[in-house]
């Protein structure tokens, strides 16, 4: 095919902006778009920039570094297509600089192009990997899934993880072809996206006139009937799930959108407490005339700029205007005391934690989660010391940034089942919802509380709800979402959205509690599924590689 030459041939900057042209057009694959198909155009420019990989390099080998060159080739091919996708996907993380702009524009182009020029490391090493299993026809196809499965896992793993917008996605953000998630998670479906779109590259192989061989048809087939086969079975899951919901528990999530500017501001706490109660008192229903008919009321992320537990006329205030029986959920930092023992010199007698607490009639705090992931730059410095002695710092308001929890757990909200608490950024994690609990238990729902409020009205709090729907499909777990902006939703086990507030509007949601489903192949084996996968295509690789040469 003369356009797969061209690719394949093509050097210098118009290879380059070719791969950026590719990557970015993949972005269109995640939410809030979600035009899965658009993903047929990076992989299958993947696999024809892999063909052209150390075309001028005579012989191959390791003596000659024949292989090395190509790898590296492959590599840098590959840093420009994920160079595009992430520019293209996450060019948002710039609005979080603007809302303190005499303080972090400065930063703005390293968010809209650091960090995506970091992840594409990932991306080129990927390529690296598939060139070194590389060989003609189908078995490229099994060599790149397990390059990129490989990559995209070490992308949420290395210097404490950031898999946005994993390859992966592109199924994940359809409810219906996000299924699998159940079976093998989202390194799973990373590994299953590049083996289905990247198949149509072989419709180049054995070109012959106007005649294509079955050898490059039938990877074609197989892809599109992988595809086809997930979404029948994803579609049939989805019809044959029945949704329960939980007895007795009447939820009411509160969606301030509240900006993320000088309004949030200590010295206008009644305000803000105000406006929160305000709006969560609102009656949506003759069966809702307000807070005192719901059981529990959830609030979003770092509600409040103050501390809640060291403020007693808050607590005073909160604890009155709950009903009897209503229990509070709401984000909220926590101030530790170090006791002088313990404390370094020159270090702060204090802790702060970004925490997840639970109210009673009366302002008693019940039950409190403290947040174990935390994201770099934005709630702690890494190389504090370096960098502060460049004038940087974290954003948030903390003196010193957050300390990380000790470890996840179980949180116990009176009235709801055990929920697994995902604060923030810790709803992309695949493999990482469920809390460590010795005796066990599984929780009964995933409770996330976030605050999107830093990225304005763009595409990063869709994609942040699309990874975190993905965690319920994993775990068949409900998941009970509170956004500050948005968006905020109620999503049953199977990842089906049941109520969503849309981004930038403040209101309530009122709802029962899905049901959760019985515990997923997943949940007992997050790593048996994907790791057969790439096994899987790692044999496949070789074995057809053995067999071309």
């Amino acid at each position: 095919m003369a356009f797969a030459d061209r690719i394949i041939l093509s050097w210098g900057w118009g290879r380059r902006g070719l791969a950026f042209a590719a990557g970015a057009c993949g972005a269109l694959a995640m939410a809030p778009f979600d035009l899965f198909p658009a993903f047929f155009i990076p992989m299958v420019v993947a696999v024809w920039l892999i063909d052209g990989s150390g075309q001028a390099i005579k012989g191959e080998g390791w003596r000659n570094n024949a292989l090395i060159r190509s790898m590296l080739d492959a590599a840098r091919d590959g840093w420009w297509l994920g160079f595009g996708f992430f520019v293209a996907g996450l060019w948002w993380l710039g609005a979080a600089c603007l809302v303190e702009p005499d303080q972090f524009a400065w930063v703005l182009p390293f968010a809209v192009f650091g960090l995506p020029a970091v992840l594409a490391l990932f991306t080129g090493f990927g390529f690296a990997i598939a060139r070194a299993l590389w060989s003609s026809g189908p078995g490229r196809i099994l060599a790149l899934a397990f390059g990129l499965g490989v990559s995209e896992w070490l992308r949420a793993v290395v210097a404490t993880g950031f898999p946005w917008n994993a390859f992966g996605m592109a199924l994940g953000g359809n409810g219906v072809l996000a299924q699998p998630a159940a079976f093998v998670g989202l390194h799973g479906l990373n590994v299953l996206a590049v083996l289905i779109f990247a198949a149509p590259a072989c419709l180049a192989d054995g070109y012959r006139g106007q005649r294509r061989t079955a050898r490059s048809l039938t990877p074609v087939a197989l892809g599109l009937g992988l595809l086809a086969l997930i979404g029948a079975g994803g579609a049939l899951r989805l019809w044959s799930a029945p949704v329960d919901m939980v007895a007795d528990v009447r939820l009411r999530i509160m969606q301030p959108n509240l900006p993320q500017d000088d309004k949030f501001r200590a010295d206008r706490k009644d305000e803000i407490l105000s406006r929160y109660m305000a709006l969560s008192d609102r009656a949506t229903s003759p069966q809702t005339s307000g807070v005192a008919d719901v059981t529990h009321l959830i609030w979003p992320e770092s509600a409040f700029p103050f501390i809640l537990s060291r403020d007693a006329g808050a607590l005073a205030r909160l604890g009155a205007f709950l009903g009897r029986g209503t229990v509070l959920v709401t984000g909220a930092a926590r101030m530790q005391d170090i006791p002088r023992s313990a404390r370094l010199p020159g270090e702060s007698n204090v802790q702060y934690f970004n925490s997840i607490q639970a109210l009673a009639r009366g302002g008693e705090i019940v039950a409190s989660y403290d947040k174990v992931h935390l994201v770099p730059f934005g709630e702690y410095l890494p190389f504090s010391g370096l960098l502060e002695s460049l004038g940087m710092r974290h954003f948030v308001h903390i003196p010193g940034g957050f300390e990380a929890g000790s470890r996840r757990r179980l949180f116990e909200v009176p009235g709801l089942p055990p929920a697994a608490a995902l604060i923030c950024y810790e709803g992309i994690f695949s493999g990482e919802a469920l809390p460590d609990s010795e005796a066990g238990e599984r929780p009964g729902l995933l409770l996330n509380v976030t605050n999107d409020g830093w990225f304005g009205n763009t595409t990063g709090p869709h994609q942040h709800l699309s990874q975190a729907r993905l965690r319920a499909v994993e775990e068949g777990l409900p998941m009970v979402r509170a956004a500050n902006t948005g968006l905020s939703a109620v999503i049953d086990p199977y990842g089906g959205i049941l109520h969503q507030l849309p981004l930038g509007v403040d209101g309530v949601i009122d709802s029962a509690l899905p049901r959760a489903a019985p515990p997923t192949f997943f949940a007992g084996n997050p790593l048996l599924g994907p790791l057969a996968l790439l096994l899987s295509c790692l044999l496949g690789a070789l074995l057809w590689r053995h067999q071309t040469r």
